[in-house]
Order: C-alpha cells, then structure tokens, then sequence
C-alpha cells in the first residue's frame, strides 16, 4: 500500500503542477492578448489623430470630391515615409513627395517619376501629382515663380523658366537638360471631365548656391 499510495501522491503533485502551468499560461496568454489589443487601440487612435491632423491644414477647395475621397482613404493605409516635401510658397502648394507614381503614391501626394533623377543628384527630377488635386494650383505658377524641395538635411531650390502642354507619349519633357532641373507633370485641362487627353509640364531650373545666395541678400535689402 505504501507504494500504490506513493504513486497516487506522485499523480497528485503532478496534476496539480500541471494545473498550475495550464493556468499560468492561459492567464498569461489572455493579459498578453489585453496588453496587444490595447496596444492596437492606442496605435488606431494615434493614427486616427494624425490622419486628421494631416488633412486638417489642405485646401480642398480646389479639389474635386473624387480626389478628396481617394486622398482620405488613402491616409488610412500604411506608406513609406516621403523622400520630401516640394511646396511653392506663392500658391500655396505644399506636397509630400513619395517614390514612384502608382494610385496609391498618388492619392496621398505626389510621385517622383522613376527613371528621372533622384534628388541631389545631377540631371532632370521628374514629379507627378494629380491635376483634381495637389497641383490643381499649377494652373496659375508662371515663369520665374520659386519651387523648394526640402528633403532630410538638405534643401533645394529651383525658378520656373519654361511650361508647355504636350501629348502624354511625349517623353522628351523628363531629358536631362542643360543644368540640374526639376520638372512638374500633371494631367491637361486641368477642368477637363474624364481623362485628360493632354500633359500640363513645368521646368524649374535648380538655383546654385551663390544664386540663392544673392537673392536672399537681395530680400532682405
């Protein structure tokens, strides 16, 4: 009997350390799981906050409805952070600029055109953003009108010096050109309905650093 009753209390003590496992594991798992959830909760309303916040300082007024749908939805979808930030501080244009020029990319902002330069390199930098959206201002940039691109650690500055309208297949507008130089694409008519047969084409040429320079000193004259 001292054996049987030996194993029965070995029994016992195991079931009962395996109990105690079995609980510590399920109480575990279901305060990790609170833990996370919680964690996704802060995470959606942190998320909630900056989407709005993000949207709240645009001017949709020249917006179509369509675009401030696709740009909103858009916000509620994880992208890459963008490479920078191109504004034209006389309409008001301010853009995130991200790589590549899919719906996605260019629901949220504007594109950088793959195979034109990358910036701060030499050659021709091509963006595109849409005509019912982001650049719908371009309508009115003329020549000798400032464009920034500001980007991590570094900043750049170009002047408007030509615009033309051309058909879509024209792919001569993106060419490296006589100096570094930015180039803006965007569908023409800017008020058409439906597809825009036409390619509105902005080119800025970068300022040199002494040129900016000057007309710095020159403003604050």
């Amino acid at each position: 009997m001292t054996l049987i009753h030996s194993i029965e209390k070995t029994f016992r003590i195991a079931g009962l350390a395996f109990l105690a496992v079995f609980l510590f594991v399920e109480i575990t798992g279901f305060l990790s799981s609170q833990a996370a959830l919680s964690s996704f909760k802060a995470h959606e309303a942190e998320h909630a906050t900056s989407t709005s916040n993000s949207a709240a300082h645009l001017d949709f007024s020249l917006w179509s409805h369509k675009r401030i749908e696709a740009y909103e939805n858009a916000l509620l979808l994880k992208l890459d952070a963008p490479l920078a930030v191109l504004s034209v501080p006389k309409l008001g244009i301010e853009v995130p600029v991200y790589e590549g020029t899919d719906d996605l990319t260019l629901n949220r902002g504007a594109g950088r055109i793959a195979g034109t330069a990358r910036l701060g390199e030499a050659g021709n930098v091509g963006i595109a953003a849409h005509r019912d959206g982001f650049f719908r201002k371009l309508k009115d940039i003329s020549k000798g009108d400032r464009i920034q691109l500001s980007a991590d650690r570094a900043n750049f500055e170009y002047v408007v010096d030509d615009i033309e309208i051309v058909d879509p297949s024209d792919a001569s507008v993106l060419r490296p050109r006589a100096k570094q130089s930015l180039t803006l694409v965007t569908c023409y008519p800017f008020y058409f309905v439906g597809d825009a047969p036409k390619r509105y084409i902005v080119h800025a040429a970068q300022v040199e650093v002494n040129d900016l320079t000057a007309s710095k000193l020159t403003a604050s004259k």
